[in-house]
């Protein structure tokens, strides 16, 4: 049988502490929440490896490592209104339901949404709410967002996702061609954008009106 907490607490270690992930409430949601439940339990063994996995649906579940580094990119403090794009198997969404107020998540694949629905509110997160919808455009009723944060590449920053940032709130989103991408934090001021590149990175499509187009 193996000692997933053992595991989970290695991989914070060497993935996200060995790899220069600073902030304390990041790296203490990575230890607490259980990654082994959001896949399947055939993949389990492997849920703290160093690497995306399936989750169905030809979605992935990220890297430990990209969602401690997307996660800290938001500077999350405790009394945020976040915005997800792309709940997926709902891993993301409890990482940032532990160091947000409130968390909406946009999935526009009703399986993952409903299974993703059911599993966060199994471990207790009352504090999120998963709408099945286009994400690309954000969720317009629930906004302004202080913080939005988008798990799959897309070809540009989608227009309604900037609008629905409040001042001073940042969106962290991957940004390239199909292959290849850079994560780019987008802070929303006064003045207009502020675009930070965090480096390379490789996510699944953003499929949407405002990003790429579904085959």
């Amino acid at each position: 049988m193996l000692d997933f907490q053992k595991s989970r607490l290695k991989m914070v270690e060497e993935q996200i502490v060995g790899r220069e992930i600073r902030d304390p409430r990041v790296i203490t949601a990575l230890k607490k929440v259980p990654r082994h439940l959001f896949v399947e339990e055939a993949l389990q063994s492997q849920a703290y490896n160093d690497r995306p996995l399936p989750i169905g649906e030809k979605q992935t579940i990220s890297q430990p490592y990209m969602v401690a580094l997307m996660t800290e990119a938001l500077k999350l403090k405790g009394k945020e209104k976040v915005l997800e794009i792309g709940a997926g198997s709902g891993y993301q969404t409890a990482i940032l339901a532990e160091l947000a107020q409130e968390v909406f998540s946009v999935e526009r694949i009703r399986s993952l949404a409903i299974r993703a629905r059911q599993l966060l509110y199994e471990l207790g997160y009352f504090n999120v709410e998963i709408k099945i919808f286009d994400g690309t455009y954000g969720w317009t009723e629930k906004g302004p967002f202080n913080a939005i944060i988008v798990t799959a590449g897309s070809p540009n920053i989608p227009q309604p996702l900037y609008e629905q940032l409040s001042i001073g709130g940042r969106l962290v989103i991957p940004v390239g061609d199909l292959h290849t991408q850079d994560l780019f934090r987008i802070t929303k001021t006064e003045e207009g954008m502020k675009k930070e590149d965090l480096g390379g990175c490789r996510f699944v499509k953003l499929i949407g009106r405002y990003g790429w187009e579904d085959e």
